[in-house]
């Protein structure tokens, strides 16, 4: 892995929690960081924290749920831009519990419309850009959970615990199978795409369980799969939880 080469980065979801210290990891290493976010005022403070460092970072009003946003984010961007040559697709959000038999097909729906619509929104959205990353460099990183195994949760018992949270578990398991597909199809184009899950992380995201580990943790393990080299052929089509490889 090499962080030798300046790249242009993208963190969706970045304003807080796991995608902001992504983005301050990697804006501390050289690179320049554009912070997705949704919501204006939150973006805005999360640049202003990075920019009194001398870091490079920048907001890009994101909503990865409308399609317009993600359109309007990408002509904006590609006036600053000639290229992106990360996209680490992190927004993401959580379900209400609830039994599989009983979960209501409509916060399915919600879930997916961030999770998964929104992560193949943006990563189509900006993949014209992606090309043009200098060979070898470029890279999508899909923050997935180890929630989304489904041979995991057939097996084990921490799958079987958390089988409330099934409309989560279901979207980060289609976000899986999305990144084997934009895997296979990238391969030769020297693009890497992975899913990466940090693990259990005390954030706003989970309620800040006492479990979960620093979202500064969370962050090393995510980064080093943004700053993918040519020398790192091959380091794609991968699924990454907790730093261990995971079933799919």
């Amino acid at each position: 892995m090499s962080d030798a080469y300046s790249k242009i980065i993208l963190v969706t979801g970045a304003n807080d929690g796991v995608g902001f210290e992504i983005a301050k990891q990697l804006a501390e290493k050289g690179h320049k960081v554009y912070v997705g976010a949704r919501r204006e005022e939150a973006g805005k403070e999360a640049v202003a924290k990075l920019t009194q460092k001398g870091l490079d970072a920048h907001f890009l009003l994101l909503d990865v749920t409308n399609p317009e946003s993600v359109k309007a984010a990408k002509e904006l961007f590609e006036k600053e831009n000639d290229r992106l040559d990360v996209l680490v697709n992190n927004a993401g959000i959580l379900c209400a519990f609830a039994n599989p038999s009983e979960g209501d097909y409509k916060e399915y729906q919600r879930v997916f419309d961030t999770n998964v619509f929104g992560v193949i929104s943006v990563t189509t959205t900006f993949m014209p850009l992606i090309k043009k990353a200098k060979p070898g460099y470029g890279a999508v990183v899909n923050v997935t959970s180890g929630l989304g195994s489904n041979y995991h949760n057939a097996t084990a018992e921490e799958g079987r615990r958390y089988n409330t949270a099934n409309a989560y578990s279901v979207s980060k398991a289609a976000l899986n199978s999305y990144t084997i597909g934009l895997a296979n199809e990238l391969r030769d184009q020297k693009i890497r795409v992975n899913c990466i899950c940090p693990g259990l992380v005390k954030t706003k995201f989970n309620g800040y369980m006492e479990a979960g580990k620093s979202p500064e943790d969370a962050g090393k393990l995510l980064v080093p799969w943004a700053l993918l080299g040519p020398q790192d052929d091959d380091k794609t089509c991968q699924f990454y939880s907790n730093g261990e490889v995971r079933a799919w």
